[in-house]
């Protein structure tokens, strides 16, 4: 077909972009050298039929306050959210949990003497849910600049700084700590405050799965797209520049290694410099579990929430971020997991069950940690072991396989370091915007980073659009 703008990836940025252009009628081509899309928000049956396993990303607290998603109005495209009553659960052993509940008074009842310095930290004074919008859709501006600034100036801190300062009680400082890990940066890092900032801000609004899925994300935006009259081609890669048509734009939903290999010298010296040196941080190994019943956690707060931490103290966290920062395999990992059948039962037939669970390991790690993570669970849920129906260990060098923006299984396709959260990949008002007119870098590898809420492809289209009128 003709087109006038082409999309090569179709991950949850790249069809966003897409959707936007479809809909104020350009021709769009959007084309994934996988069999099927999503990229990061995938969903399949490999644990057999009637079961719905989430591959990649589980829960989505930025996709449910994403100004993108709720522009393109997905839920009128068959989207539904799924708001667990407790945003995150983090249990310290069997009889030992915090929850952190969406209700302000629920989540003050947990808390306690913490709930004003957490209020504080995180709360900010009720801006939180505008607030996460400047963020979500930086560099621009922001609407609210004072309560940004103070946001600015917090998440420039190392985690260990900032839970020392503004908490009193090890479990407040390790729920916080293990919120800000899921960065997989060192809690000693500058910046490394941020993305636990970000998200336990989130923690009012919610941290949702979707319906089914997180594949019902990715097809509420093809809906969009193909409502529009766009066309969505898999099993198509792209290895040069010649396979895109000539005068269309271009949109590239890859790690920044795949725009560099696509155009080749057509991109500036210096900003293919920029982008060999663009850096990515440490994979994950994730393990998924089908369970012949839920996992025979002793406190009921698991039960209503989509989310799980598991860390003893502050320390287990401090230690694993700096044994995977210094490339080490880490002993004993603190674990992030979830049991979606808990609040979503469709995605299991009668009798069965499913659990993820992940942890942090070097880039391109091929150890299995499944041995490790099920231990961590088993130390909070004695019995677990005993529910294991099957599994599925996915490594971080089985995760760069499966999806070439996960380059050493980094799932964010970036490093969050303190530099990067500036220059993501360049310092740009649009970032999304290559030096080549009409070419735009648009996935996590641009601010605002990792997440399935679709910003980077949002603002490479908006901006694109801008550049037709007169």
């Amino acid at each position: 077909m003709d087109y006038d703008d082409a999309v090569v990836g179709a991950g949850p940025n790249g069809l966003t972009a897409a959707a936007v252009l479809a809909r104020a009628g350009r021709r769009v081509l959007v084309v994934d050298a996988a069999p099927t899309i999503g990229g990061g928000a995938r969903t399949d049956s490999a644990f057999g039929a009637g079961t719905r396993r989430d591959v990649c990303s589980a829960v989505h607290p930025t996709g449910f306050v994403s100004p993108a998603f709720a522009d393109l109005d997905l839920t009128a495209h068959g989207l539904r959210w799924l708001l667990p009553e407790y945003s995150l659960v983090h249990g310290y052993g069997p009889e030992h949990v915090l929850g952190l509940a969406r209700d302000r008074g629920a989540r003050d009842a947990e808390l306690g003497r913490e709930a004003r310095a957490w209020e504080r930290t995180v709360g900010w004074a009720g801006h939180a849910p505008g607030l996460v919008a400047d963020v979500l859709n930086a560099p621009a501006l922001p609407r609210r600049p004072v309560a940004a600034a103070r946001f600015a100036a917090a998440a420039g801190l190392p985690t260990a700084a900032l839970v020392r300062g503004a908490f009193r009680t090890p479990p407040v400082r390790t729920l916080f700590a293990a919120v800000a890990a899921h960065s997989a940066r060192p809690l000693s890092a500058a910046g490394s405050a941020a993305p636990g900032l970000l998200l336990a801000a989130l923690a009012g609004s919610g941290w949702p799965v979707a319906r089914g899925g997180s594949q019902a994300i990715t097809e509420a935006l093809a809906s969009v797209v193909r409502a529009h009259g766009g066309t969505i081609e898999t099993d198509c890669p792209i290895s040069g520049f010649e396979q895109l048509s000539r005068g269309a734009r271009l949109f590239f939903d890859t790690s920044p290694r795949v725009l560099r290999a696509v155009m080749g010298e057509r991109l500036p010296a210096w900003y293919r410099r920029r982008l060999d040196g663009f850096a990515y941080g440490p994979g994950t190994c994730k393990v998924d579990f089908l369970l012949s019943e839920p996992i025979p956690w002793r406190d009921a707060r698991y039960a209503a929430t989509a989310t799980f931490h598991l860390a003893r103290d502050v320390r287990q966290v401090v230690v694993t971020e700096a044994e995977v920062a210094d490339g080490r395999i880490p002993v004993r990992p603190w674990v992030l997991g979830g049991e979606p059948t808990r609040i979503d039962p469709s995605r299991a037939p009668a009798g069965a069950h499913l659990a993820w669970a992940y942890c942090h390991v070097p880039a391109g790690c091929t150890e299995d940690m499944s041995a490790a993570i099920t231990a961590e669970i088993e130390r909070c849920a004695p019995g677990f072991r005993d529910v294991i129906v099957g599994q599925i260990v996915t490594t971080a060098a089985e995760q760069e396989r499966y999806n070439a923006n996960n380059i050493g299984g980094d799932i964010g396709c970036g490093a969050t370091s303190l530099t990067q959260l500036m220059r993501r990949p360049v310092v740009s008002a649009v970032p999304q915007a290559t030096p080549v007119p009409g070419v735009y870098l648009c996935s996590a590898a641009t601010a605002p980073g990792g997440g399935v809420h679709g910003m980077s492809g949002y603002r490479a289209a908006l901006h694109a659009l801008a550049a037709d009128r007169p």
